[in-house]
């Protein structure tokens, strides 16, 4: 490996974590209130979610782009806050691989809340627990093999991106050049050795990540 591919993976592997901490910490309550409400909004707002499944990337990172123009909305604010732009930076990578991931998270999460059973929360509602005891000790316990297989599908799904982080991140070692990018790169440059590399990387992580998705959910039949 050269020096600019561990950049690449190590920019990477922290674009991962960040971006999945943050759906873990939005989807949790969302999945939940998805899982139990009955509200109108229902429908809408799972749509919303799960559109980035078969919106193509560039489309999503085109109009992130234009919102984080200097013409954009979003764009247009951070100028009048005295903030930098987000095209073409890290901040930028991880709003647009946290929208572009979230139905990888989202939907693992409503899955195994949908699994537990009413009659546990009510009964633990008998017992005097509380709403945070019944979040600590019954829900999140129950949907743990869930959970983790969210967090290990957004991850991965993050760590294998490349049409949005190319539309919104462009290609800047350091800054936004990830593994993707940079595998285009050597295809680019028919260094087909490194692209090889860096593809069977991929391949070996993805598998990995698959493989303990599918281990968690016959644990988590067992379990149910």
């Amino acid at each position: 490996m050269t020096a600019s591919e561990w950049a690449a993976i190590a920019l990477t592997l922290r674009l991962a974590a960040i971006s999945t901490l943050i759906l873990l910490v939005l989807c949790v309550p969302l999945g939940w209130w998805l899982s139990r409400t009955r509200s109108r909004l229902k429908p809408v707002i799972e749509a919303g979610a799960t559109l980035p499944l078969v919106l193509p990337p560039t489309v999503l990172g085109f109009y992130l782009l234009v919102a984080f123009g200097p013409h954009g909305p979003i764009g247009q604010l951070t100028a009048w806050l005295g903030w930098p732009g987000l095209a073409f930076t890290f901040q930028g990578l991880i709003i647009a691989s946290v929208l572009y991931s979230l139905p990888f998270v989202l939907q693992p999460l409503i899955v195994s809340f949908n699994a537990v059973r009413r009659e546990e929360i009510e009964t633990a509602m008998m017992l005097g627990a509380n709403r945070w005891q019944r979040l600590t000790r019954v829900i999140l316990p129950s949907c743990r093999s869930g959970a983790l297989a969210a967090a290990s599908m957004g991850f991965a799904h993050t760590v294998g991106e490349f049409g949005v982080v190319l539309m919104i991140g462009g290609n800047i070692e350091g800054e936004t050049r990830v593994i993707s990018i940079a595998l285009y790169n050597h295809v680019e440059q028919a260094d087909y050795a490194s692209a090889h590399r860096l593809g069977l990387l991929l391949v070996l992580f993805a598998f990995s990540t698959l493989a303990l998705v599918y281990r968690l959910n016959t644990r988590q039949r067992h379990y149910d």
